[in-house]
């Protein structure tokens, strides 16, 4: 068996085809490809192009999910131990990099830090908003949302969430350093 195929679906393939009681003669012919080629792929002696998978998913009804619900049970999660975080601080406000999952189109992209505003700091801006949207959860301290034209009160426990477009600030009230989780998508920050 061919080692450089990193996800193995013949076997799949091969066993809905037998299901279904057609021959790899058919499928071949179905497709437009050789019955050797449909074999070796069953076998998992070839990678198929992606024209050729498409093809043999469509002829055998098979959900394009199902042939990789295998490879995408082998994905792994992200772990950002405390020590391994980036971090920076500026202006009363430090940033700590939880993590940040990227994802080439940006629909999935998001961006997690732990922000720490000491009292009468803030992060934001008052004239300029950016696109996306932001949530955030307030673990310490009280603080003070500015959005638009709009001020709202937080403190430890709340949630708020909004959309990045309109200017906003955050800004650390208490006596304590106000601590959130905050997450952002797109990510904002690529440092």
């Amino acid at each position: 068996m061919n080692d450089n195929i990193s996800h193995r679906f013949g076997e799949i393939i091969r066993t809905v085809r037998e299901r279904r009681g057609i021959t790899l003669k058919q499928v071949a012919g179905r497709i437009g490809v050789s019955e050797s080629l449909v074999s070796q792929i069953e076998r998992n002696k070839v990678s198929p192009s992606v024209d050729t998978l498409i093809s043999l998913a469509d002829v055998l009804e098979i959900d394009l999910e199902y042939l990789f619900k295998d490879y995408k049970r082998r994905k792994g999660a992200t772990i950002v131990r405390p020590e391994e975080r980036v971090s920076r601080t500026s202006g009363g406000v430090s940033y700590e990099k939880l993590t940040i999952i990227n994802d080439p189109r940006e629909e999935f992209a998001v961006e997690a830090l732990m922000l720490i505003i000491d009292p009468g700091a803030e992060r934001g801006d008052k004239e300029y908003g950016h696109r996306g949207k932001e949530l955030g959860v307030i673990l310490e301290g009280e603080g003070r949302l500015e959005y638009g034209d709009k001020e709202y009160t937080l403190a430890k426990g709340d949630c708020v969430s909004f959309d990045s477009d309109i200017p906003h600030t955050l800004k650390s009230c208490g006596t304590v350093a106000m601590k959130a989780v905050w997450i952002i998508t797109p990510p904002k920050n690529s440092d």
